[in-house]
């Protein structure tokens, strides 16, 4: 279940608090692809499962570090509902370190912490700590700060 926020004030009531976890979401091969043809970024640690199987590290093929940054939004949605709202900006991504890559049919979720809220004359601009976990792992996939401009109405 969602938070649900429908302006400025409501959001201020949750600075410096956990806002909550996403549910898991699947790193599929397909998925992988798709972001590779997107992106134009064709790497075989990506896209060759055998070569990734013999030669990498990993054992597996991953997926590309900012497809799991791309992921975001989405999970993002799973945590907070922001009603009243004419236009969000992603304003800023800050410190995002990558502790660890993200195989394929790996599970990953998103925590988020509301670190602060500024009021910009009437445009909330929240900084958000997120964190992407991989099931099974004590190790994130990674960590780092986004800012985003909520418009309200």
């Amino acid at each position: 279940m969602s938070l649900t926020i429908s302006s400025l004030t409501d959001l201020q009531q949750y600075e410096a608090q956990e806002l909550g976890v996403s549910a898991y979401h699947i790193i599929t091969q397909e998925q992988i692809n798709q972001f590779a043809a997107a992106t134009l970024d064709f790497q075989w640690i990506h896209l060759d499962a055998e070569r990734a199987g013999t030669e990498s590290p990993f054992g597996a093929t991953i997926a590309h570090g900012y497809l799991t940054v791309s992921l975001l939004p989405y999970l993002w949605s799973q945590i907070i509902t922001i009603e009243n709202l004419k236009m969000q900006v992603n304003y800023e991504i800050e410190s995002l370190r990558f502790n660890q890559a993200v195989t394929v049919d790996s599970q990953v979720r998103l925590r988020a912490k509301l670190l602060s809220v500024k009021d910009l004359r009437g445009i909330a601009k929240a900084r958000i700590e997120v964190t992407l976990e991989v099931e099974g792992s004590r190790k994130p996939a990674y960590t780092g700060v986004i800012t985003f401009l909520y418009h309200f109405v």
